[in-house]
């Protein structure tokens, strides 16, 4: 059960960036009170946009030794972003609960032959863990849902028809101006889910 003051922020990680939904009111009718772009790039560090593109012609345990200069660029700018939009919603008197981060699961990218394919699938991973690294520096409980797999977890968590669900999700853009596309939407349903769990 939620009061009105707690909210929680999905975050749908994506290459350089993260797309934000601020979720509020009650458990089985939130309301969207923010929407946002976060933005994972040091603009004094060019490399931070795709890192592993930078380092993708060197041997992959070379590459992970090479990146890691961005990687903690990276992960300071997720976490003093995540910082800024908490202290934003505590201004108005918002207490953040929780975050939830859709994005790439982990997986074996040493597997990966095509060395391009795999700087791609580098940064999915990446991205999304320094939205997770963020959500643990501002001490906030956070769940991390993987984005192939999410709609179907969802559901099943939600405990409603996927029909409903997805019209619920859809009629949220009612709220807030355009865009509202599946990024959108994947944010405010990891909202929800930690919403739900209040």
């Amino acid at each position: 059960m939620t009061t009105s003051n707690l909210v929680a922020i999905g975050l749908r990680a994506k290459t350089g960036r993260a797309i934000a939904v601020v979720l509020g009111g009650s458990a089985d009718a939130p309301t969207v009170l923010a929407k946002e772009e976060i933005r994972l790039v040091d603009p004094k560090l060019p490399g931070t946009f795709q890192p592993y593109h930078e380092v993708m012609d060197l041997p992959w345990d070379e590459s992970q030794r090479a990146v890691r200069k961005y990687v903690r660029a990276i992960e300071k700018v997720a976490a003093k972003n995540l910082t800024v939009m908490v202290k934003k919603l505590k201004d108005q008197g918002l207490t953040v609960k929780g975050v939830g981060v859709v994005g790439a699961s982990d997986r074996d990218l040493s597997r990966i032959g095509n060395y391009h394919i795999r700087a791609h699938a580098a940064e999915g991973v990446l991205f999304r863990s320094v939205l997770e690294f963020g959500a643990d520096q501002n001490e906030l409980r956070r769940r991390t849902f993987a984005d192939r797999s999410f709609a179907a977890s969802a559901q099943a968590e939600l405990g409603k028809k996927h029909s409903s669900v997805t019209q619920m999700i859809d009629d949220l853009r009612r709220s807030v101006p355009p865009p509202w596309r599946a990024d959108e939407k994947l944010a405010a349903m990891a909202a929800w889910l930690v919403l739900h769990e209040l």
